[in-house]
């Protein structure tokens, strides 16, 4: 799969694992296990999301380069 944009990908990895870090460290202090809890599962289910999201532009995205393709290679 190509990556078009390191950069953001870096960004909204770091801040996905500030967040873990930051719910561990809640977990850790033995308060607010809920809150911890509900990050942990909040920051998984957007990773979860964006991944899903991306590749279902990537096979839609190969899928339209294939069909332009074919249409040339008939031309031609």
């Amino acid at each position: 799969m190509e990556v078009l944009d390191m950069r953001s990908w870096v960004i909204f990895y770091l801040i996905s694992f500030v967040v873990i870090l930051w719910a561990a460290f809640l977990t850790e202090q033995g308060v607010m296990l809920w809150v911890s809890l509900t990050l942990v599962i909040v920051v998984g289910g957007v990773n979860f999301v964006t991944i899903c999201n991306e590749v279902k532009h990537h096979a839609s995205h190969k899928a339209m380069q294939s069909s332009l393709t074919q249409h040339i290679e008939h031309i031609g």
